[in-house]
C-alpha cells in the first residue's frame, strides 16, 4: 500500500510515484483504417514503448499497463493468438533493451492460461531484467481484478482455516498482501484512452485513491506529450484521500 504523499500536488510537484495505463483502442484504431486488427496490436505495442521511453524521462518509479484482460479469451481465436504471438516476439525483442535501461519487467494475472512458450518468455524476461532499479514496469496479462481480489479472499481463508491467520487481524496490508501487485505501492494515476470512461475490472482494490484521467484518443496513437499531459492533469489535483481540506 502506498503512503499518501503530500495532499496538494500544484505546480513543481514531483511526479506521480505510480502510473497504470489501461491501453484501449487497438482494434478501433485498425478498423477505422480498413487495417487488420493484428496490425492494431502491434501499432499498440509500439505506443506501449514510447509510454515507457514517457515513463523514465518523467521520472516515473513504477509504470503498470494493462495489456490482455481475462475477459480477452472470449475474443475471436486468431485474435487472441495474434496477441499471445505478438507478446512472446515483444518479451524476446525488447529484454535487451529493458535490461540496459534499468528497467525491471514484472508481469501479473492469471498465467496458467499461457502455453509453455509465452510462459518460458515472461519467466526470461523477469529473470533478465531483476536488477533493474530504473523503472518497475508491470504488465498485466491474462488479468481481473475481481479475480485477482477473490483469489487473495481465499489465500486467507485457506491460512484462517489452517490456523495460520486469525481473521480478526485481517487487515488492508494482510489482505493486499495476497494480491498479484503485492509489494507494489497503489497507483497514483489510472490513464485511460479510447474516451471510455470505467476502469474495466482493473486494479480495484489498488485504485480506491488513484486519480483518473481518460483521453479521447486511441491507444496506438498514444505518445509522449498524451503521457505528459496526463500528469499536468494530475498535478494540477488536490488529494484528498477521503480527507476533509479546509
Amino acid at each position: 500500500m502506498s503512503s499518501h504523499p503530500a495532499l496538494k500536488a500544484g505546480a513543481g510537484a514531483p511526479p506521480p510515484r505510480h502510473v497504470a495505463v489501461i491501453m484501449d483502442g487497438n482494434r478501433r484504431w485498425a478498423q477505422a483504417r480498413g487495417l487488420p486488427v493484428a496490425l492494431g496490436h502491434r501499432a499498440g505495442a509500439d505506443a506501449a514503448r514510447r509510454t515507457i521511453e514517457a515513463a523514465m524521462k518523467a521520472g516515473v518509479s513504477w509504470l503498470t499497463l494493462f495489456a490482455f484482460s481475462s475477459e480477452n479469451w472470449g475474443r475471436p481465436a486468431d485474435e487472441v493468438q495474434e496477441l499471445t504471438t505478438l507478446l512472446r516476439h515483444y518479451l524476446r525483442a525488447e529484454v535487451a533493451q529493458l535490461s540496459r535501461e534499468g528497467v525491471r519487467l514484472r508481469v501479473i494475472g492469471d498465467r496458467a492460461r499461457f502455453g509453455e512458450d509465452t510462459l518460458k518468455a515472461i519467466d526470461a524476461a523477469e529473470e533478465r531484467t531483476a536488477g533493474g532499479a530504473r523503472l518497475n514496469l508491470t504488465v498485466a496479462l491474462s488479468y481481473g481484478a475481481r479475480a485477482e481480489i477473490l483469489s487473495a479472499a481465499r489465500a486467507a481463508a485457506v491460512a484462517a482455516a489452517r490456523g495460520e491467520l486469525d481473521p480478526e487481524k485481517l487487515d488492508e496490508a494482510a489482505f493486499a498482501s495476497r494480491l498479484f501487485t503485492a509489494g507494489m505501492p497503489d497507483p497514483d494515476l489510472i490513464i485511460r484512452t479510447s474516451g471510455e470512461q470505467r476502469l474495466s475490472n482493473f486494479l480495484l482494490w489498488q485504485a480506491a485513491y488513484a486519480e483518473l484521467v481518460f483521453l479521447p484518443g486511441l491507444w496506438p496513437d498514444f505518445g509522449a506529450t498524451d503521457f505528459q499531459a496526463a500528469l499536468t492533469d494530475y498535478a494540477a489535483r488536490e488529494r484528498r484521500f477521503g480527507a476533509r481540506i479546509g
